[in-house]
């Protein structure tokens, strides 16, 4: 069958279980994309014979960054500095893991077209975040190519404050500030998910859900949909660790924007400058393969000067 939909990644068209069997896709591939369509999410096993090694050298290169006394048992690992954003750009290790090629060539498979991967977030303890959806983040024009990888980097138990998630969330509309009516272009805030919340308590109360939880071994990994509703559970037990990374990915031939900060219906898009982490080269949006240029449309479209004096004209005529 002919994907129809190419504006929407394959395990997110209607038309994936139609799709499904023509991607070449290998059996555990097949239950991976199988869980991203019903649930918004799936868990796989992280594909490097370095990981163990990695993991440590990781630890020791970035524990000294975050002001935590890892050394003492009893100490309190939630008062330091929660988490170091783009530590690929620095430490080799971090760089590969984001780069991983047998993750990129699977979610390239996945979403139908090729990923590549633009951030990094590294953590000793958990989020403790709300629940919330990444789109209002990161997104893309077509919407939805966007998803997140977590890495469990040792073992996670229920005190940890272990990953939470909302299985099927990820089909709920993609939240938006024409859906909650606020502008968000030239916005300014401290927390970019803050307006969104109680739009999100309210589709969590709509929809009946309740929220899982990931109690990851070391070395699991958990893809997850661009709008899959997420967070951090509470730590109820502050001298433990939960060692983990998060990659975030992009798909080609895309615009690539932060939803926060934008006024889609106005062409008012806060557009983002991104390098691809796995070969550092710059990845510019784009429409249908043709380059997109700040702005998108521009905000106020200039206003030809003989129509400009006539309109003065009956101004003045008016008054």
């Amino acid at each position: 069958m002919t994907n129809v939909f190419p504006g929407l990644p394959l395990i997110e068209s209607p038309l994936f279980p139609m799709l499904k069997a023509s991607q070449g896709l290998t059996q555990e591939e097949e239950e991976i994309a199988n869980s991203l369509y019903e649930k918004g999410y799936a868990v796989f096993d992280f594909p490097d014979a370095e990981l163990d090694a990695r993991i440590e050298r990781i630890k020791r290169n970035l524990a000294p960054r975050y002001g935590i006394d890892f050394d003492d048992p009893q100490s309190n690992k939630t008062l330091g500095q929660r988490r170091i954003q783009d530590a690929w750009s620095f430490d080799e290790d971090v760089r590969a893991i984001a780069s991983n090629e047998a993750v990129l060539d699977l979610l390239s498979k996945l979403y139908g077209r090729r990923a590549f991967p633009f951030q990094t977030l590294n953590f000793p303890v958990g989020t403790q975040q709300d629940a919330h959806s990444d789109s209002v983040h990161f997104s893309s024009l077509p919407e939805r190519f966007m998803c997140g990888v977590w890495l469990a980097m040792e073992d996670v138990g229920p005190d940890a404050g272990p990953l939470f998630y909302h299985p099927g969330s990820h089909r709920w509309p993609i939240m938006s500030n024409a859906l909650i009516g606020r502008r968000g272009y030239g916005g300014d805030l401290s927390s970019a998910q803050d307006p969104y919340g109680s739009a999100w308590r309210a589709l969590c109360e709509a929809y009946g859900t309740q929220e899982e939880t990931f109690l990851a071994q070391k070395g699991q990994a958990l893809i997850w949909c661009a709008n899959l509703l997420h967070g951090g559970s509470h730590q109820s037990d502050p001298r433990l660790t939960r060692w983990s990374q998060v990659t975030h990915y992009y798909f080609d031939d895309c615009i690539y924007y932060t939803p926060a900060f934008s006024d889609e219906a106005l062409g008012q898009l806060q557009l983002r400058d991104l390098v691809a982490i796995s070969d550092g080269q710059p990845r510019p949006s784009k429409y249908l393969g043709e380059v997109v240029e700040k702005p998108t449309i521009p905000i106020e479209p200039p206003v030809h000067q003989s129509f400009r004096r006539r309109l003065v004209k009956s101004l003045r005529r008016s008054i």
